[in-house]
């Protein structure tokens, strides 16, 4: 019985492990702003000091909780010899978000804040292929909601953040479709123009993405329509862990996470 009973935990200790990573970030302080209070203060200073603070508030693990577990996502290849490759990694559920459980809301960030919290938290920003097999593998897949005033505006990304929740209707799961990803792309370091963004996604219902990537804005420009999703760094392929930088820069393993032939950006 005791020897039934230890099995039983250890098999749902196991599948627990295997299906959810939790990123680790201090304890949010009660007294902290939620979704509500940060975009009412924040909506006459500049883009500087929104995206400062909305950095500083993320890495003082003043997010909501659903945020800090990450879903796995599966994805497998075949190699020029007909072999299979299957491997799986760690994405947040959501876009980035600032708040409690209660009263949360989705923020916009620069590449260079979205670095900071994805090095802190051993985590990187996604590429176009990765954006493609989150979509396709999403719980909850919401169609895109433009909006075309004020884009770049703090009352334009609260507003946006309320007309997804509005869509969203407590569904819980894996969200996409609802943002246009920042992401990292040869096109940042190829770009005529220096600092650079690259964004892509924004997929409607029938799986096509509105955005392809794009880095035509300078890297200080966020609008309402961009959204941070963060991937653990660690991939596992083939049952061996491996950093997202080495699978990249394998011939063999790099279509996994990137349809770029020989990618050479992987940060900001």
């Amino acid at each position: 019985m005791l020897r039934n009973c230890l099995l039983s935990f250890l098999t749902i200790l196991v599948i627990s492990c295997n299906t959810a990573h939790h990123i680790q970030l201090p304890k949010r302080n009660d007294a902290s702003a939620g979704g509500t209070a940060f975009y009412d203060k924040e909506k006459a200073v500049g883009w500087q000091e929104r995206d400062s603070l909305a950095r500083l508030e993320i890495l003082s693990g003043n997010i909501p909780s659903f945020l800090q577990k990450f879903v796995r996502i599966h994805v497998s290849i075949t190699d020029s010899t007909g072999k299979e490759i299957k491997a799986s990694y760690y994405v947040s559920p959501d876009y980035l978000a600032i708040g409690s459980d209660n009263d949360w809301a989705r923020i916009p960030l620069t590449p260079m804040s979205a670095q900071a919290i994805a090095d802190t938290l051993h985590c990187f920003l996604p590429t176009a292929k990765i954006v493609d097999d989150i979509y396709k593998q999403a719980k909850v897949k919401l169609a895109p909601v433009p909006m075309y005033a004020f884009r770049d505006s703090t009352i334009t990304m609260w507003q946006h953040h309320l007309i997804i929740e509005g869509q969203r209707k407590l569904q819980k799961g894996l969200i996409a479709g609802i943002k246009k990803d920042v992401v990292i792309s040869d096109k940042i370091i190829n770009d005529p123009k220096p600092n650079r963004v690259a964004i892509y996604g924004w997929h409607q219902l029938n799986g096509k993405a509105i955005q392809p990537v794009y880095t035509g804005h300078v890297n200080w420009y966020a609008d309402y329509s961009h959204g941070i999703r963060l991937v653990y760094r660690i991939i596992r392929v083939n049952g061996k862990d491996m950093d997202y930088t080495d699978v990249l820069k394998d011939e063999r393993l790099r279509p996994l996470l990137s349809y770029e032939a020989n990618p050479k950006c992987y940060r900001y």
